[in-house]
């Protein structure tokens, strides 16, 4: 099982102008804005889980880590799975 990051939309605000998770990503077209929500979006494939979106996003608290199960492929956030596009 590895981790791997997650926008919560509601803290999010991109919107705002902050793009801060979406510059520092290492990995290229990992973080991109939604432009249709205007909310930072996580390409949940590209993600390697080194946690600097976190980092980032400290003052809003946005982003979290959580684990993917290797069996099935899904995100674990808070109960809810959610499928990892390849």
């Amino acid at each position: 099982m590895y981790n791997i990051a997650f926008v919560d939309d509601s803290k999010c605000v991109a919107e705002k102008g902050c793009r801060l998770c979406i510059m520092y990503c290492p990995e290229s077209d990992c973080i991109n804005l939604d432009a249709d929500k205007m909310k930072a979006e996580v390409t949940l494939h590209r993600c390697k889980g080194c946690d600097l979106c976190v980092v980032v996003c400290s003052t809003h608290k946005a982003i979290t880590m959580h684990p993917v199960d290797d069996v099935t492929g899904k995100i674990k956030v808070e109960e809810k799975e959610t499928a990892v596009q390849s």
